[in-house]
């Protein structure tokens, strides 16, 4: 891995990536792959990252990361569910 990563180094580097763009780009990669990880469960990304839960929501917003993309397929929102008034008149 370790030989992987100096490859890629120096390609970003042969490529005038700038520093902060490249410690970015990793960042955000690196959230993403635990948030998958945990299905888009912000408190145990935050307990796998050792980062406290607030940090990684701001870190999330500085990068751009919308965790309702990687949580995958769950109920739908509120506006796009039957009312509790429909739901019993169906019934």
């Amino acid at each position: 891995m370790k030989e992987q990563l100096e490859a890629l180094v120096s390609q970003m580097h042969k490529s005038n990536i700038l520093y902060a763009e490249a410690v970015r780009e990793f960042k955000k990669r690196f959230i993403i792959a635990v948030l998958l990880e945990t299905k888009g469960n912000q408190c145990g990304a935050a307990k796998q990252l050792q980062m406290h839960r607030n940090t990684l929501s701001r870190t999330l917003e500085e990068l751009k990361i919308d965790v309702r993309q990687l949580r995958g397929a769950k109920r739908p929102s509120k506006s796009v569910r039957p009312v509790a008034a429909e739901r019993k008149m169906a019934r």
